[in-house]
């Protein structure tokens, strides 16, 4: 089925300036208060068309936001994939082999397959292993609301709830069950770890207020840990819709096909069907089960839809 190109309010720019950092790592920069205080990491890029993050990321090195205490370093993460954005094809650029957001494990680190996205895993593993705290920036293939992404540890709620931006979030028991993501790497994937790793899915792609979402939420996060004045002062602890991740389906077929369009957060009663995978059927686990990132194009390997159950709170 051919798809209509989305309507496009942020598109790439130049990086070419940003390549060399002073870190060693392309495309990483860190700025040093000289003052005790949290390292935090700011991660862009890890898929090549989701540009709300290299907005944000330019907006912390071009406008002059320094730590002022403890260290702030930024990173494009992939570079080679979003450089390769063809606007006629939006949404080829999201990876050029492997799924940089699903590599993180050891297995994959010092394993001997070789692509663009395990080499740049490689290189950025010491930037990510050196962060007391993790912001990934990312975005959804449908236009939906903004939310949260992380493992179920408490420091990672109590740090998103008093951010409070976006307002929804996607917790992850036992993890996403299709490979490792960043947030998870090393100490931060560990229940008894140290620091905090957040996702912030920011909105569609190529929308001007997922862009504006990402420099919220990364001024925020900033702001949270200390490294810069917060915006509002005395910001309150925000109520939160919050949903538990059940299980993450792969494609497996090119047969797959859901039941009716889906864009996310549509709900379904208990034993409905949901999609069908060839002879396979996924149908919906519980009452009120709420769909998370359908699959925009199926592509046979990778993800097709997260299927969760709200929490109360």
């Amino acid at each position: 089925m051919t798809q209509s190109l989305p309507h496009f309010e942020v598109l790439p720019r130049d990086l070419s300036a940003y390549r060399t950092g002073n870190t060693g790592v392309d495309y990483v920069h860190r700025l040093d208060s000289g003052k005790p205080g949290p390292h935090v990491l700011i991660n862009a890029l890890t898929h090549g068309n989701e540009f709300c993050g290299m907005v944000a990321a330019l907006h912390l090195l071009d406008t002059g936001v320094r730590p002022q205490v403890g260290t702030l370093t930024v990173s494009f993460a992939n570079v080679q994939a979003y450089e390769s954005f063809d606007i006629e094809r939006p949404f080829e650029s999201r990876q050029l082999v492997h799924n940089l957001n699903r590599v993180w494990s050891v297995a994959e680190l010092e394993g001997a397959a070789v692509s663009p996205e395990l080499l740049r895993a490689r290189a950025l593993r010491p930037v990510v292993a050196a962060a007391d705290h993790i912001l990934d920036l990312h975005s959804t293939s449908q236009d939906v609301q903004p939310f949260w992404v992380y493992p179920a540890f408490a420091r990672n709620a109590q740090a998103a709830r008093a951010i409070g931006v976006p307002a929804v979030h996607l917790v992850m028991p036992k993890g996403l069950g299709t490979g490792v993501p960043l947030i998870q790497h090393g100490r931060h994937g560990e229940a008894d770890g140290t620091g905090v790793a957040l996702v912030a899915e920011c909105g569609q792609h190529f929308h001007q207020a997922s862009a504006d979402t990402a420099i919220a939420v990364t001024l925020g996060f900033l702001a949270h840990f200390g490294l810069i004045e917060a915006s509002a002062p005395g910001a309150t602890v925000m109520p939160a819709r919050r949903f538990e991740l059940l299980e993450t389906f792969l494609v497996k077929t090119p047969a797959f096909a859901f039941v009716r369009p889906l864009v996310g957060f549509e709900t379904f009663d208990e034993g409905e069907l949901i999609a069908t995978d060839g002879a396979s059927e996924i149908r919906s686990p519980c009452q009120g089960c709420t769909v998370f990132m359908p699959t925009r194009e199926p592509i046979v390997g990778r993800e097709a839809v997260y299927l969760t159950r709200p929490l109360a709170d």
